[in-house]
């Protein structure tokens, strides 16, 4: 768990506390997926249910030396392939209007801009809402 705390403190604009992580993994140890490159955690994503079909997307992160390598889109897969067997036909996640590079990535993997919140983010930032549409 320690590689996944440092890995996200380096790559996550919010900082979290880590007992949250925990609480995640346990809670849901389905939902909690980490990618390994020779014993090395180098990307984790983090899902949780909040209905018997609706669930939240709620954290991803690769480390910047492994981005652009189709890390995060395999974690994203392997999450959404778990919502999928289990159901869930929902998928929500929330995302800084400003990180463009976010955006495209899970426009690419399907999802759609729904709702814009003001001040979502601890330093007053705002989000978007975006819903995935189904594998196709």
């Amino acid at each position: 768990m320690f590689a996944v705390l440092k890995l996200a403190s380096k790559v996550l604009t919010e900082q979290y506390n880590p007992t949250l992580f925990t609480y995640f993994y346990e809670s849901c140890p389905w939902g909690f997926w980490t990618a390994h490159q020779y014993q090395r955690v180098i990307g984790f994503i983090v899902g949780v249910p909040f209905t018997n079909d609706f669930a939240k997307i709620l954290m991803i992160g690769v480390d910047p030396l492994m981005q652009r390598k189709k890390v995060g889109s395999l974690l994203l897969q392997r999450l959404l392939t778990e919502f999928r067997d289990k159901q869930i036909s929902t998928i929500e996640l929330e995302v800084a209007v400003s990180n463009a590079k976010a955006i495209k990535f899970y426009q690419k993997h399907n999802f759609v801009i729904t709702e814009e919140f003001s001040n979502f983010y601890q330093n007053g930032e705002d989000a978007y809402t975006m819903r995935w549409n189904g594998f196709r």
